[in-house]
């Protein structure tokens, strides 16, 4: 039996497309409610400009508002310097930085181009590791891109290969529009995996085409263990037209435990949890 880790991305990237604006209180509650479950690793927020993004202005609130548990790591995405000395002031136990392995996503997401990206990203490397606090790379676009299409599997190797290199512990691989297919993430990581590891690498899917538990089968056959996930399958992106909502991390759960593999995520403890996700977001359970 393999131990997978459940990483939970629902107060931030579940909650970051919402059109009504969530009370901070109910974000709080959704993070204490999560570090209830058993989940180690939770991604509480983002601190970007509140203008792109306006159902994160209140970061610096909610970060400094969670009751932390004992053994969980709380996580903030932080786009440049800025954002990870809010991050750092606001006591995050680790952060993020993301980039695309599409042109167009990049300056459309970033407004910029992946190698400006990725130059952006170094200030913050550095002040992390300074400052002794552990830096994930995320790479949107892994398969698609709603702008230039099809996205070679090569790019994405070179994106995820630069971050590992500037000191990022892992690269979460994302399929920002769900159209990912097992076919096409089985060449994917036939090309990550022997050079990178599979130990440094993460999934994240969303289930746009339903496809998302598929892909996650392939990548546990290539050696991945921690897995993106999302409570009520919230979430979405504002710069990916038609992207729906990540994998719901019940259905992985659920995955995981017919598969044999060891989460210890309480299933009783996640469903209420889903539950105050569905009512904040005003979603039917």
């Amino acid at each position: 039996m393999a131990r997978v880790t459940l990483f939970e991305v629902g107060p931030r990237d579940g909650l970051q497309n919402e059109a009504r604006l969530v009370p901070a209180a109910d974000k709080i509650r959704l993070v204490d409610l999560l570090s209830a479950t058993g989940l180690r690793r939770i991604e509480v927020t983002s601190f970007v400009s509140p203008h792109w993004v306006p159902q994160m202005a209140d970061a610096a609130e909610v970060l400094g508002g969670i009751a932390r548990a004992p053994g969980v790591s709380y996580a903030a995405l932080t786009p440049n310097l800025q954002g990870f000395t809010a991050a750092r002031a606001a006591r995050a136990d680790e952060v993020a930085v993301f980039a695309s392995a599409s042109e167009g996503f990049s300056r459309k997401n970033l407004n910029c181009s992946i190698a400006e990206s990725l130059e952006r990203f170094a200030p913050v490397l550095a002040a992390a590791q300074a400052a002794g606090v552990p830096v994930r790379g995320y790479v949107s676009c892994i398969t698609e891109c709603p702008y230039d299409g099809p996205v070679a599997p090569e790019v994405v190797l070179t994106v995820a290969r630069d971050l590992l290199a500037m000191g990022c512990y892992e690269v979460s691989l994302g399929d920002t529009l769900g159209h990912a297919t097992p076919a096409g993430v089985e060449r994917l990581l036939a090309l990550l995996v022997p050079e990178l590891g599979a130990a440094r690498l993460a999934g994240h899917f969303h289930d746009t085409q339903a496809w998302a538990l598929d892909n996650i089968a392939v990548a546990l056959d290539h050696g991945l263990r921690v897995f993106d996930s999302s409570v009520g399958g919230m979430g979405g992106c504002p710069y990916a037209p038609g992207a729906k909502g990540n994998v719901a991390t019940e259905a992985v759960l659920t995955l995981m435990e017919r598969l044999g593999h060891e989460t210890g995520v309480d299933p009783a403890a996640l469903e209420k949890a889903a539950r105050h996700a569905a009512a904040i977001t005003g979603r039917d359970r």
